[in-house]
């Protein structure tokens, strides 16, 4: 069941890499590029020069970071779809990005390797069940270095319920059908529009976040609790 969840969800990506940045501009008024920035300045913040951006889709937080990156720091770009990493590859500023295609649950860097760990709306994709969540951010954990960091921004809950009903009623009408209006995969835009409302409250992930191992985990919320920036520092 897992498996085939895995495989559909790489289907789904493999369909929309042309389009992708485009309607998550639109459907967030370009908001998702504020936050994306965001989160890169909280992540760079912490210094260190063995970065990675998992799940890097079209590599967008990646090239963010390639601007707030020190002298000789390494920026690799991780994600399991050949066609997103295509499409990252175009961006003029791939030159200075490391490309891995690999699978977030599984890591090919060694223990204690890396300083940092961003991730970009791509959380609600890899809960597959809350226990494989938790086993892939303790991956996470265990690339980092003592004092190293995962920073996470995603879609969160709003703990005022009517902002959360007016958020889900956005969803409903415009997530699926703009999505797949634009990137010609009802499909993908039916499974996203699905994963916001289900996505974990702020609090719950930052529970997931210790469980997995962080010593200190940090939290800010956007947009009235539409969005959340996480950090797990691993002490």
């Amino acid at each position: 069941m897992i498996e085939r969840r895995s495989l559909f969800v790489q289907r789904v990506f493999a369909d929309v890499p042309a389009t992708y940045e485009q309607i998550n501009h639109i459907l967030t008024f370009g908001l998702d590029r504020l936050w994306r920035r965001r989160a890169a300045r909280v992540a760079a913040a912490g210094g260190g020069r063995q970065w990675a951006d998992l799940c890097t889709g079209t590599g967008e937080t990646a090239v963010y970071l390639t601007h707030l990156a020190p002298p000789g720091a390494v920026i690799y770009a991780v994600d399991f779809s050949l066609p997103m990493l295509e499409e990252a590859r175009r961006k003029s500023e791939a030159v200075r990005i490391a490309f891995v295609n690999s699978d977030i649950g599984t890591l090919p860097f060694p223990g204690e390797s890396l300083d940092l760990i961003t991730m970009s709306f791509a959380t609600r994709n890899i809960n597959l069940s809350k226990s494989i969540l938790v086993q892939r951010i303790a991956e996470f954990y265990r690339v980092l270095k003592p004092g190293g960091r995962f920073v996470n921004v995603e879609t969160s809950q709003p703990s005022c319920l009517t902002i959360r009903r007016l958020r889900d009623l956005y969803v409903r009408l415009f997530v699926e059908s703009v999505g797949s209006r634009i990137s010609g995969s009802r499909t993908a835009y039916a499974y996203l529009a699905k994963t916001i409302p289900r996505f974990y409250a702020a609090e719950e992930f930052v529970e997931i976040i210790h469980e997995a191992g962080f010593e200190e985990a940090i939290l800010q919320r956007f947009l009235f609790g539409v969005v959340a920036i996480h950090q797990g520092i691993k002490r």
